[in-house]
Formats: C-alpha cells, sequence, structure tokens
C-alpha cells in the first residue's frame, strides 16, 4: 500500500515520475502522502502510464465526467469524450454511467486510458432496481467489483446518515438533494428506516479497497445545488462526518480524498475550503465547480472556471469540470472540451497565485514580446485555437496580428524605445 511504504520512505516509479513532473522533492512528496495530504489514485492491479498526485503543494488537477445515460447508450461516443478530455489536459476520468451498458463502457474506459479512472460504484448497485430490493451486500459487491476492474478511485456517500436526513427536515432547502448518489442512498435511508450501508460497513470498504489500494473519495451527497442553499447546516452535518472518516483511513493506511460543492456564491467559498482542509486534516479536496451563480445555463463552465480559480487558491486540490451542457442534458465531445479547459485555465490561474507554476506564462510573455506566433502557438493552453483565429483572420503584416496591425504596441514600442 502506497501510504505505508511512503511512512517508511519508501519510493515507487508513480512517486518518482510525479516528483519529477511537479518539480518537487522526493522526500517531501512521500512524506505528504504519508500523511495523508497527497494521493496519488492508482489501482494496484492496473498500470498506468500517467499517474497523478492529487493535494498539497502540486498543481491543481481537473477531472471531467463521461458516462452514458438510459437516453443515450453509445460506449464508443464516451471513449471519445474520454480521450477528448485527456487530450485537453483531464488529469483524471470518472465514469458515471447508467445503463445496460455500464460494465462495457467502464472495461472499455480502463483498457484504452491512460490517467486514473473514478468511478461511483452505487449507480450500478441501484440501477435497474427498486430501493425496496436492493441490499447492503449488493451495495459491497459491486464496490468489490469495481475494485476488481481495475478502478483507481471509488465515490461513496458514506456521510449521508440519519442524523444528516433529520437535518435536511428541519432546513427550508429550496433544492434538497441534487447529488444522483446522495439521493439514491438517501431515498434507501428513509425506505428502510436503517442507517446508510456505506457509513454503517464503511470498515468493511475500507478492507476491500485495501487489498487493490484504491483511494476512496468521500462524496458529498448534501452538496448544495443552488446559491440559496450554500453553507447550510445539512451540507456541514456531512462533513463532520467525513471528517472522522478520513481519520478511520489514514489509520488504516488508506488513501483518501473528500469531495465539495457545488453551488456556492464567491464569498463563501474560502470557507467552504478552510473549514474542509480544517476539519478534515489537510486531506485532498475535491469540488465540483463551484458554481457562484445559478443563472448560467449554458454557459455554466465559465460559472464553474471562477469558482474553481477561487477554491483552489484558497486550498482547492481537484476540480471537476463542469461542462456548457451542465443542468441541461448529456455533454457532446465539444462540450467536454470546453469544460476541461475552463477548469485548466481556472486551476492554471490559482498555481500562478499560490506560487506553484509560472514558467509557461514567462515563455509566453517573452514570445508575444517578441512577436514569435509559432511559439505562443506552442504555449497557448490549447493550440488549435490561437492557430484558428490566426488563419481565419490574417493581417497584411504577418509580424503583426489584425487587431492593431501596423499600430503594434509591441512593434512600436521595439522600433523608438529601444533606440533612446
Amino acid at each position: 500500500m502506497l501510504i505505508k511504504k511512503a511512512k517508511k520512505g519508501k519510493t515507487t516509479k508513480e512517486i518518482k515520475k510525479i516528483a519529477k513532473k511537479e518539480n518537487i522533492e522526493i522526500k517531501k512528496l512521500t512524506k505528504k502522502i504519508a500523511k495523508g495530504h497527497v494521493v496519488i489514485p492508482k489501482n494496484n492491479k492496473r498500470e498506468i502510464k500517467n499517474p497523478t498526485g492529487i493535494g498539497n503543494g502540486l498543481t491543481t488537477k481537473v477531472n471531467a465526467n463521461i458516462g452514458t445515460s438510459p437516453d443515450y447508450q453509445d460506449t464508443q461516443q464516451e471513449i471519445k469524450k474520454a480521450k477528448t478530455a485527456i487530450e485537453a489536459g483531464a488529469d483524471t476520468i470518472m465514469d458515471l454511467s447508467l445503463g445496460k451498458n455500464m460494465d462495457q463502457t467502464l472495461k472499455q474506459l480502463i483498457k484504452e486510458t491512460e490517467v486514473p479512472i473514478g468511478t461511483v460504484p452505487i449507480y450500478s448497485a441501484f440501477y435497474g432496481k427498486e430501493i425496496p430490493e436492493i441490499t447492503t451486500n449488493d451495495i459491497l459487491k459491486t464496490i468489490e467489483k469495481h475494485c476488481k476492474m481495475g478502478v483507481d478511485f471509488i465515490t461513496i456517500h458514506s456521510g449521508i446518515t440519519q442524523e444528516a436526513l433529520q437535518t435536511l427536515n428541519r432546513t427550508n432547502r429550496t433544492m434538497d438533494i441534487v447529488s444522483r448518489g446522495g439521493s439514491l442512498i438517501s431515498a434507501w435511508i428513509t425506505h428502510h428506516q436503517k442507517e446508510n450501508p456505506l457509513h454503517k460497513k464503511f470498515n468493511q470498504i475500507i478492507e476491500i479497497t485495501s487489498e487493490y489500494d484504491i483511494t476512496l473519495s468521500l462524496g458529498d451527497g448534501m452538496r448544495p445545488g443552488c446559491i440559496d442553499d450554500a453553507t447550510d447546516k445539512t451540507q456541514l452535518t456531512e462533513l463532520k462526518t467525513l471528517s472522522k472518516q478520513v481519520e478511520k483511513c489514514r489509520e488504516k493506511n488508506i488513501q483518501v480524498m473528500v469531495e465539495g460543492p457545488g453551488h456556492i456564491p464567491l464569498n463563501e467559498i474560502e470557507f467552504n475550503v478552510k473549514i474542509q482542509k480544517k476539519l478534515c486534516n489537510q486531506a485532498p479536496f475535491y469540488v465540483l465547480g463551484p458554481l457562484v451563480t445559478d443563472i448560467a445555463p449554458g454557459y455554466d463552465h465559465i460559472t464553474g472556471a471562477i469558482g474553481g480559480a477561487l477554491a483552489a487558491w484558497n486550498g482547492a486540490d481537484h476540480l471537476c469540470y463542469v461542462t456548457p451542457a451542465e443542468h441541461l442534458c448529456l455533454p457532446n465531445q465539444k462540450d467536454v472540451k470546453k469544460g476541461v479547459i475552463a477548469s485548466k485555465i481556472a486551476g492554471h490561474a490559482a498555481d500562478i497565485a499560490n506560487g506553484i507554476q509560472t514558467n509557461q506564462d514567462k515563455e509566453m510573455a517573452e514570445a508575444r514580446k517578441n512577436l514569435d506566433w509559432e511559439k505562443q502557438i506552442q504555449k497557448a493552453i490549447d493550440p488549435r485555437k490561437p492557430r484558428e483565429y490566426r488563419e481565419k483572420r490574417p493581417t497584411k503584416d504577418k509580424e503583426t496580428c489584425s487587431m492593431c496591425s501596423d499600430q503594434c504596441a509591441l512593434k512600436t514600442a521595439e522600433q523608438y524605445l529601444k533606440q533612446n
């Protein structure tokens, strides 16, 4: 197990690879892993060409969700979307498939991609069944099945308890529960009048996942689904439970990260990140967005990027992308790319503010100063876009752009100011 090795000061090829990529000392990275401040999601039964480190002191990572839906059962299309996301810079992929070909999609995704893959096993456990039929054993078996298939991290909604549901019922939330997994577990608890099996059998889940060294991602099933519900008692009740589960994971040498909201206004993002980091003893924080307004359907990749930049600046480690299709429909390849790029920009902006990486921006500035268009394109976060613009709207003077043409500020400054 990775944490066990790290505690003994041992390194792995993944640690060495990530240390080099992140420009961090191997010993320093190993200590962060030993403390649980950094995770490297990787099933010990799977080889990953591009492993990734998530957590304190590392660059902000981006996750892209893909997956079939009951209305769209095209596995090949989802694989294409995953590859598009990776090409655009996604560090991890989550398969959130629903439908009859869920297993087929996951198997192919694991086979054809070289980044960490995550799932939410209860989607499979619950799909096609009525709530009364589902047993604790069904859920545990599905978790084990996903581990055996080779997934690198799984989301479990183990913080939703009977107490959390009671808290929800006492509040006046506008949008009760918006998490798919959260709603399923809440329905199970309510129907059976029993405690959440993911919570009650948490120790057993740890035993299952430890065999494969899978990273647990503790899901935020009570996350706010609109600005009006942000940072309420229900959300914080769940977080308090997750903080205790983080401690259990570390006692058993299980890698763990914690998921967070959601829809959060700008002025509450800093608090949300810092309270998670404090309660969960610096466990990596994996946030959806956050989305900072509810009124931008069709543009929620921008809404999420605004929130993501602020969250990452304050310590969030892993941004789950939001696409323009959020709240509207299943995203297509173009939506996926836009979502990844927006989150990558957000993460990179935060990394600059946190002093983690600035070289790319300096190199871009030098290329701009020198009117070196090819280098500017190569250094861009999405090289295809600037090349496309240059080709579509050229200028007679190929040295400049068609915005300023022969009145280019850089060219004028170079021509006159350097002479004095």
